[in-house]
């Protein structure tokens, strides 16, 4: 038996509107602090001159600016809804925040595991020439 990597989200039609409103506040609130957290992971790497765990970071912290934004939205569309009592709208608005909110949560690992990185990597492409300077001793000096 296999166990779920992420809670099973409820039922949107099951929240009462005024949960529907504190718990999207509040997821809300999560990702933004995770976005606040990621944005201090890309500094860090910035800092070190690590292009490939900037990059990485980076990444991770664009897909989560996106799925804030789209929260945020999302967030004031269920207000609406919820005001005009469209129960299938606030229902969709809601579990739009809350499937950011997990989606934001795994890129917080995923980033996470960006500045965790060996900070190197080999490039298979990498060609590397070397030139011996004519003024050497012939011969191998180990012998």
């Amino acid at each position: 038996p296999r166990t779920p990597v992420a809670p099973a989200l409820e039922k949107a039609s099951e929240v009462p509107d005024a949960q529907k409103l504190a718990r999207s506040a509040q997821a809300l609130g999560v990702m933004r602090e995770v976005l606040r957290n990621v944005m201090g992971k890309v500094e860090e790497a910035r800092r070190t001159k690590d292009v490939v765990k900037l990059n990485c970071a980076n990444e991770k912290l664009t897909q989560i600016k996106g799925l804030v934004h789209i929260s945020e939205r999302a967030e004031t569309t269920l207000q609406d809804a919820i005001a005009r009592r469209e129960s299938s709208t606030s229902e969709h608005e809601y579990t739009k925040v809350m499937i950011a909110q997990q989606k934001v949560g795994q890129l917080r690992s995923e980033a996470e595991e960006c500045i965790g990185q060996l900070a190197f990597r080999t490039d298979e492409n990498l060609f590397v020439e070397v030139e011996e300077p004519e003024n050497l001793p012939g011969g191998d000096p180990t012998r």
